[in-house]
């Protein structure tokens, strides 16, 4: 079991998984119509509603709860063959996110919203040196996390190999790239690949990667936060896709 917090995040899994949804906690103050749609949705899918104060809820989240709290079951795990199914019957060009090695929760949390915007398939994290879904990156991703399905695999570069296998190519993006990413062909299956903010892509993750790309920097830091470079690649590829 664990906790769901936020307006956006508690409204987002009650549309998409509200068997999840076991309990629903309300600060017995609230009566807004943000508060109100998520008493509909309880109400339409039949999950208990309790009105608790403030100090209940401090209590049972860390973080800015904006006066809802949803106690739920864990969301059903999935493993690399998920991955090879969606690409095996995609009807049009998979499109994947890969990262490798971000263990902070708010930008994990930051990458899964803006891999939402974009319409990515998956994305994909290692089993280990990753921070996993945490209730800070449910809060931070404002429902993006029960929305985008999350992978976990034990090796990143097999995954990569296996996809590549499939037809899916890799790009991988680092700051010693030679080729701006607005100068890739971003319409073809794709795994889009991103490293950590302190080390980039590890060595071997980047030997499976088809091309490496950069986004151009004008200014005198070398590097953005993975979640703002996370969000400026998506987005061109959607760009492509959209053109």
């Amino acid at each position: 079991m664990n906790w769901i917090y936020g307006i956006h995040s508690v409204q987002t899994v009650l549309k998409s998984a509200p068997e999840r949804v076991k309990e629903l906690f309300v600060h017995r103050s609230r009566q807004d119509d943000r508060l109100k749609k998520i008493h509909n949705l309880a109400e339409q899918h039949g999950v208990t509603l309790q009105w608790v104060p403030s100090k209940w809820l401090d209590a049972k989240v860390d973080g800015r709860h904006q006066g809802v709290v949803a106690h739920c079951v864990e969301g059903r795990s999935l493993d690399e063959s998920f991955l090879y199914e969606l690409v095996e019957n995609a009807v049009a060009a998979p499109f994947f996110l890969m990262l490798d090695g971000v263990t902070d929760p708010h930008n994990l949390g930051a990458c899964l919203r803006s891999a939402e915007g974009a319409g990515v398939d998956a994305v994909i994290v290692p089993k280990d040196n990753s921070v996993g879904v945490t209730a800070v990156v449910r809060k931070v991703a404002c429902g993006a996390a029960e929305v985008v399905p999350l992978v976990v695999v034990t090796n990143l570069s097999r995954t990569l190999q296996r996809m590549k296998d499939l037809g899916v190519w890799v790009v991988g993006t680092t700051g010693d790239a030679s080729t701006p990413i607005y100068d890739m062909k971003l319409r073809d299956p794709l795994v889009l690949v991103m490293g950590s903010e302190e080390s980039g892509l590890r060595q071997l993750t980047r030997k499976h990667c088809d091309f490496l790309a950069k986004i151009p920097m004008r200014g005198s830091i070398s590097s953005l936060n993975i979640s703002v470079a996370a969000g400026v690649s998506l987005f061109e590829v959607v760009r492509q896709r959209m053109g």
